[in-house]
């Protein structure tokens, strides 16, 4: 079998929490609402966009949360087209971690809560689309912690939930690897904490992205 680490995108490959707060906010403010603090917004991230809006605002009827899930897609696009995104940098050590693997011999992928156009975007802007043999986003599975996206990376990549690792920066990242049997890496770098992670079911934590090759040549 296939050696396989599967990567979470916002919060684990890239710091992108600025615009998908930008975004949120004015999906809420096209709704004349007042928008969740940012903290708030970045417990969300990772989560697809109905499920995430339906935990900022749990109130609402499910047609809203699907209405305002439309609105974040077209503030965002708009964003991404009038050139206004704030920068996505990679976290630091991420480009070097990822050369490393794949020169040993792991195959790569991205399990990941964004749209196929917004991860498109990303990994082509930081020249890294030819590191990853699969590729799974919310446009063709359920929100994480739903197992879906890494089932079908293993099966795209020949892997097997011994030989896969899920590296992510969420207990939602976490919670889906166990869910799919595979090895649970959380990261220190991103959106929720190291005891969430730990809590949620992390086999391991690790605190900079230098640590990833050794840790996932020790599974």
């Amino acid at each position: 079998m296939n050696r396989l680490a599967l990567f979470d995108c916002d919060g684990t490959l890239v710091d992108s929490q600025i615009n998908i707060c930008r975004a949120m906010e004015e999906c809420f403010a096209v709704s004349r609402l007042d928008p969740p603090p940012r903290e708030a917004i970045r417990r969300i991230v990772g989560l697809s966009l109905v499920p995430a809006i339906a935990q900022l605002l749990p109130e609402a009827e499910a047609r809203q949360h699907e209405a305002m899930a439309e609105d974040y897609k077209r503030a965002f696009f708009a964003m991404r087209a009038s050139g206004a995104l704030d920068p996505e940098p990679l976290f630091e050590g991420v480009a070097e971690a990822i050369e490393t693997l794949d020169a040993k011999g792991w195959l790569l992928g991205v399990a990941t809560g964004k749209s196929d156009r917004g991860l498109k975007h990303i990994l082509e802007h930081h020249g890294l689309a030819h590191r990853f043999v699969t590729l799974q986003t919310a446009d063709r599975h359920p929100s994480k912690p739903h197992p879906s996206m890494v089932e079908a990376a293993m099966a795209e990549a020949g892997a097997s939930p011994e030989t896969t690792a899920m590296i992510g920066d969420t207990s939602f990242d976490i919670m889906m690897a166990r869910a799919a049997g595979a090895h649970a890496i959380g990261v220190a770098w991103g959106y929720h904490t190291m005891h969430e992670l730990r809590e949620s079911g992390a086999h391991h934590v690790v605190e900079h992205a230098a640590a990833l090759p050794a840790q996932l040549e020790a599974l």
